[in-house]
C-alpha cells in the first residue's frame, strides 16, 4: 500500500495486515511483511492455513446466502482482505466487527464507498455491549449469520461462552454460528511465533475437540459438521486443501 489512512502508523506491524499479507493482498505495510515473515520462519504453513480459512470463510457464506440470510456479522474481523465477505455476497448487509482501533480505521478507509456494509469498533469479550451496537446496524427479528473465524482462541472460556450463548438468545431462529479454532495440540506454533502474535494481540486459548462443539450448543451442525479443514476438501482455488491442521471449522444453523 502507498499510503496509511489518517491515524494509522504505517511502521507499527498489525496483525490483520500480516494476515492480509498472507492472503497475498495489497494492504500492508514493510513492517507487517516483515513481522509476517518472522512467523513464516517458524511457522511455514501460515500462508497455507490463511488461504484454507479463507476457503472456509467463502464456502460458509454461500451456504448461509443460499439459505437467504442477508445479514452477516463477522466478528474479530481485522482487514476486509481478498476475498471476504462483502465480496463474496454482495447483495448482504454486512457487518464487519474489530475491537483494534488502527484496524477499524484502516477497514473504514478500505470500505468508504461500499454501501450495504460497516465497519464497527467493539469488543467480542463485551457481549451486551456489542448486541447494543449491533441492534442498531442488523435486523435481530431476521436471521443473521455471526461469522468467528479464528477469534474465539483469543477469548478465556467464560467470556468466549457466554459470548456465544448470548449471540444465540438474541438471534432468530434460522440464524448461523460459522467458526474456525486452533486446537490443542497445535506443535506447529512454536513460541518464537507466539511471541510475535502476542505483540498486538491476546494470548492463544486453545481447545480440543469436544471445548469447540460446546460452541454450538442450541445449533444443528450442517456441511462440513466440525472438522479439520482437510475434511471437506474446499472447492476454492485460493486453497490447495493439503491438510493443514490449524484447527477445526464448523457450521451450526439455529433451531
Amino acid at each position: 500500500m502507498d499510503s496509511a489512512p489518517e491515524g494509522v502508523d504505517p511502521n507499527v506491524p498489525n496483525v490483520a495486515r500480516m494476515y492480509d499479507y498472507y492472503l497475498d493482498g495489497k494492504d500492508n505495510f514493510a513492517a507487517d511483511r516483515a513481522a509476517a515473515e518472522q512467523i513464516l520462519k517458524n511457522f511455514p504453513h501460515t500462508k497455507e492455513g490463511a488461504r484454507a480459512n479463507r476457503a472456509f470463510l467463502r464456502r460458509a457464506v454461500r451456504h448461509v446466502v443460499d439459505q437467504d440470510v442477508r445479514q452477516i456479522v463477522d466478528l474479530g474481523a481485522g482487514l476486509p482482505t481478498r476475498g471476504n465477505t462483502h465480496e463474496i455476497a454482495p447483495e448482504a448487509r454486512v457487518v464487519y466487527v474489530d475491537y483494534d482501533p488502527v484496524v477499524c480505521v484502516h477497514g473504514r478507509a478500505l470500505l468508504a464507498r461500499r454501501e450495504n456494509v460497516d465497519f464497527l469498533q467493539a469488543d467480542v469479550r463485551e457481549a451486551d455491549v456489542l448486541l447494543d451496537k449491533l441492534a442498531d446496524l442488523v435486523d435481530l427479528d431476521r436471521p443473521v449469520a455471526f461469522l468467528a473465524l479464528a477469534v474465539l482462541h483469543f477469548i478465556p472460556d467464560d467470556l468466549a461462552y457466554g459470548l456465544v450463548k448470548k449471540l444465540r438468545e438474541a438471534s432468530a431462529p434460522g440464524s448461523y454460528l460459522v467458526i474456525s479454532h486452533a486446537v490443542d495440540p497445535t506443535p506447529q506454533v512454536t513460541p518464537q511465533a507466539l511471541e510475535v502474535y502476542r505483540k498486538a494481540t491476546a494470548a492463544l486459548n486453545l481447545r480440543d475437540r469436544d471445548g469447540v462443539l460446546r460452541f454450538f450448543d442450541g445449533y444443528e451442525l450442517v456441511e462440513p459438521g466440525l472438522t479439520y479443514p482437510a475434511g471437506w476438501r474446499p472447492d476454492d482455488p485460493l486453497a490447495p486443501g493439503n491438510g493443514i491442521d490449524f484447527g477445526y471449522v464448523g457450521v451450526g444453523r439455529k433451531l
